[in-house]
């Protein structure tokens, strides 16, 4: 089978795992029962090995997907001369492993229609084997340490090679047939496949669940499908036991196709809190800000002497060990595969500030901050108090080595900053005199080493003339003004080297510090939406409203943004990516404001 482009995907989950459903209507990506569990299906990271779950029609012309409204049940359609016919793919909302299930169904919509099926899980990331019996019922494939899945049928299924099962069966118009892939927990039988009413009624009450979720939205401006869509693909990567949300529910998506820029993003990022918490307030998703707040709260407890790291896992692990997959190929070639990241291990300072930033945020907008947690944040800003002056290897998490970034240093400022604001505001006690020194003196180092009299811009780091696009957070974040003449001429800069149009480059490789990596990659989809925030705040609202509507172009066919976009608008990198629809909506709300909005 041939790699369908990372664009041809949609997302399907049930708050604790998703599924990759391309528009041929194979499944080539999942993990049970958890995102950070190791996968059933991988074939998107090596069509032969990697295991998947084929349903489609013997012959078609062409395919379309879209989402029910406001949901995310997913469903696929196949149009031929022949027939049309649809294939609805959902994950219902439930909890633990033997929960875990796909549903399935097929439904001839006008015509008659052969159809083939092949599962071929490959479980542990296709390292372990697993035998595989077939029933009337349906067929169970047990894997390694007990592992077990079933899939129901009531189509006849046989053994097929590599561990799988396969079918054909024809479809006259108005029938339909119904799989359902579950895992299972000490059982040993896949159950049987629901009837007619028992599926609308499973159906029903996914569909229902989505649509109770997105009205609690409250956003009203412009734009809504995108924000919406956003708001509900972000809610399918949050790991609902605990509230923590995914950078990403894929692993090894290449940056490059064919280069080594290939992570895992199963994870929670600190940098992501402040605009998680900004986009999940300013929509009005309350119980999702408080249990992220739950999330990050226990990591601030956890730090001991106040260091917090850049990663952890949904189940707040601080060791993400890394190591690579080599028996798998890699997307197209895009080796090597990793599992883990290693930056979990690295000195970041920018996450300070954005910490600090969803506790100041929390506690303006969701609920004044218990004493508790004071405490801990008042341990984190006294570690960095001490240790901001240190390099880091900055946001972008190079491997190259540690430089004095311009960006980790303003977000050092913002989040002395909002600790400063927070116990004013709050009477809270604090260390307010010792941080106002602190929070002045990186003011001004910034200002005197950041900035390049030579360049006339803000820099990627001290004594570099490299530009970053990280430096675009310098008014978002309040650090300088949106029309201050330095900032003005940074933008200007910015524009003029890392931009194309409204694709915006992280830096030039091999001018910028070094990454530790060779070879291009994509321009990022987040710096382009902090482009048209800052524009936005520039007043340029013409020139911001253009960019932003020519950012959704680049957009998948279901409203989804892969990591980054390659030279020819395709998209490379982890799918869909929290951060990319964070900042849409960020950019989204900014803008309808100063448009008028309400």
């Amino acid at each position: 089978m041939a790699y369908l482009p990372i664009e041809d995907h949609g997302i399907i989950g049930n708050l604790r795992t998703a599924a990759l459903v391309g528009s041929d209507g194979t499944i080539d990506w999942m993990c049970l029962p958890a995102f950070d569990s190791p996968s059933v299906f991988c074939s998107i990271l090596d069509d032969e090995k990697g295991g998947h779950f084929r349903l489609r029609p013997l012959s078609h012309v062409r395919s379309q997907q879209i989402y029910l409204p406001d949901t995310n049940v997913l469903l696929t359609r196949f149009l031929s001369p022949e027939g049309v016919v649809e294939i609805l793919d959902y994950m219902p909302i439930a909890t633990g492993f033997e929960h875990s299930r796909l549903v399935r169904s097929v439904h001839a919509v006008r015509g008659e229609m052969p159809f083939e099926l092949e599962c071929r899980p490959a479980f542990d990331y296709a390292r372990a084997r697993h035998t595989v019996s077939v029933g009337k019922r349906g067929a169970l494939f047990r894997g390694a340490e007990g592992t077990v899945i079933g899939l129901s049928s009531k189509v006849p299924l046989e053994r097929g090679p590599g561990g799988s099962v396969r079918a054909r069966f024809t479809l006259g118009e108005g029938e339909r047939t119904t799989f359902v892939l579950r895992g299972l927990d000490g059982e040993d039988d896949p159950g049987e496949a629901p009837s007619e009413e028992v599926f609308n009624s499973n159906l029903n009450e996914t569909v229902g669940y989505w649509r109770r979720w997105i009205s609690r939205c409250n956003y009203r401006g412009r734009w809504q499908d995108m924000v919406r869509r956003s708001a509900l693909v972000l809610k399918l990567m949050v790991y609902d036991p605990t509230g923590a949300l995914v950078a990403a529910p894929t692993m090894g998506l290449p940056e490059q196709i064919g280069g080594a820029r290939n992570y895992d993003y199963r994870y929670t990022w600190l940098r992501d809190a402040g605009f998680t918490l900004y986009a999940l307030i300013k929509l009005g998703f309350d119980e999702e800000a408080h249990n992220f707040m739950g999330w990050l709260r226990k990591r601030c407890e956890d730090g001991g002497d106040g260091r917090l790291q850049p990663l952890y896992s949904i189940d707040g692990r601080s060791e993400i060990e890394e190591y690579t997959l080599d028996h798998l190929s890699g997307y197209r070639g895009s080796r090597p595969v990793r599992v883990g990241n290693a930056a979990y291990g690295q000195l970041q300072l920018d996450l300070y500030g954005a910490v600090l930033d969803a506790a100041y945020l929390y506690n303006k907008h969701g609920a004044p901050l218990d004493y508790d947690l004071w405490k801990d944040l008042r341990k984190v800003i006294g570690w960095l108090a001490e240790n901001w002056r240190q390099p880091d290897e900055g946001m972008w998490e190079v491997r190259g080595g540690r430089q004095q970034f311009v960006p980790s240093k303003v977000m050092c400022w913002v989040a002395l900053e909002r600790a400063i604001r927070i116990a004013r505001q709050r009477g809270l006690p604090a260390g307010e005199g010792r941080w106002i020194e602190e929070r002045d003196a990186v003011y001004e180092e910034v200002m005197q080493q950041g900035w390049s009299e030579e360049k006339q811009s803000f820099v990627q780091h001290y004594g570099s003339q490299a530009l970053d696009a990280a430096l675009l957070l310098m008014p978002l974040v309040k650090f300088v003004g949106p029309i201050d003449p330095r900032w003005i001429s940074t933008l200007d800069r910015i524009q003029q080297e890392l931009s194309f149009d409204t694709l915006v480059d992280r830096y030039r490789v091999g001018e910028a510090a070094d990454d530790g990596f060779e070879g291009a990659e994509g321009s990022f989809s987040l710096c382009s939406f902090w482009l048209v925030e800052c524009l936005t705040q520039a007043g340029r609202l013409d020139e911001a409203r253009l960019a932003l509507e020519k950012m959704f172009s680049y957009a998948n066919h279901l409203g989804l943004y892969a990591e980054e976009i390659g030279r020819s608008g395709e998209a490379l990198g982890n799918f869909p990516q929290a951060f990319t629809h964070l900042s849409l909506i960020s950019a989204a709300i900014h803008l309808d404001r100063a448009l008028g909005g309400g």
